[in-house]
């Protein structure tokens, strides 16, 4: 039962290296290094959450193999991924730069947690009762009797 736990956590731990096949990697050890660095910053275009390094999409293989051409013509890591970019658009990157076109995306989620909180502290403030101080009316005649029959009822 341990072993077959293990296998399969060293399965799970190796699957995004099963993306990579054989005939992508480059024979010289240092360019197939910075062609799989470059590859986990680059996105997959088909499933949007995982680095073309992790992914099995036909896409991610083509972008993987370009990258390599890149890499083998000899462009530098910075030219290789302008390269990219310039054919599949910023989206392809998984950490796009800080810029106007992207300030949406870097800064909207803060500022939407902003606005909700500053929100939800007004809405707070402004509900009845909420007012620091503000007593409770005491019970008139009627009510209190209407509570004892209440409370009476449930009693018994």
């Amino acid at each position: 039962m341990t072993r077959a736990l293990a296998l399969l956590i060293a399965l799970l731990v190796a699957a995004p290296s099963f993306a990579v096949t054989p005939q992508e990697r480059l024979a010289d050890p240092a360019l197939e290094s910075r062609a799989r660095a470059l590859s986990q910053t680059l996105r997959c275009l088909v499933c949007q959450n995982e680095s073309i390094d992790e992914s099995n999409a036909d896409l991610a293989h083509d972008i993987r193999v370009l990258l390599r051409q890149r890499l083998l013509a000899g462009d530098s890591d910075a030219q290789a991924v302008q390269y990219i970019v310039a054919r599949y658009g910023q989206f392809v990157l998984l950490r796009p730069p800080v810029e106007p076109a992207t300030y949406v995306l870097w800064y909207g989620p803060g500022a939407l947690l902003l606005v909700a909180g500053l929100s939800a502290v007004l809405w707070l403030r402004r509900r009845p009762g909420a007012a620091a101080g503000a007593a409770v009316p005491p019970l008139t005649d009627a009510e209190r009797q209407r509570l004892e029959h209440l409370l009476g009822d449930a009693e018994r």
